[in-house]
């Protein structure tokens, strides 16, 4: 089965350094194949024989925090469900402007929030267009007055802290 892991919190700042060498190689180090990282932000292609995505995602969890010395939560996708929310790519509507990113925040469950979805914020900078599959896809218009930390603050609000999010053109990057 090809899996792509998301690590959420690594590499951010001076804090819980997890050089992609060593990652790749914890990776390996507990069976699986044809690993390879992307980028600095904790991005993981894989394959396991295991079928059962919540007992990969344990098993890597475990791995990591032994291995590292810290937490680290990893959420895990098929390389299949990757794939199709590609194909599917539900920002194929949005009128893209320098300042336009895209964003995929891969939820560990599902969430409930108050927020009435589609949402879009007062200042109607801020969009999620949708919810489904245990992701969010959200648009940020930036400005002056408000950043991508913004956004993250609203969602990690009214879906909690244990996500991670991707620009979009990452989650492309990762499908292929």
């Amino acid at each position: 089965m090809n899996y792509i892991a998301f690590l959420r919190g690594i590499n951010l700042g001076s804090t819980h350094k997890v050089p992609m060498r060593d990652l790749k190689e914890s990776f390996e180090s507990i069976g699986f194949t044809n690993v390879k990282t992307s980028l600095n932000s904790g991005n993981v292609i894989f394959t396991a024989d295991e079928a059962d995505v919540s007992h990969v995602q344990n098993i890597i969890g475990n791995h990591l925090e032994k291995t590292f010395g810290f937490p680290i939560n990893t959420l895990i996708r098929t390389q299949k469900e990757v794939q199709e929310m590609v194909e599917e790519n539900p920002f194929k509507n949005i009128t893209m402007t320098a300042q336009t990113r895209l964003y995929v925040t891969f939820l560990s469950e599902s969430s409930k929030s108050a927020l009435k979805i589609p949402y879009e914020s007062p200042e109607k900078n801020f969009r999620i267009l949708r919810v489904s599959n245990n992701a969010i896809f959200s648009v940020l218009l930036l400005s002056g007055k408000y950043n991508t930390t913004d956004a993250m603050n609203i969602i990690g609000k009214e879906f909690g802290k244990n996500v991670t999010t991707r620009n979009w053109n990452t989650v492309v990057k990762m499908a292929k």
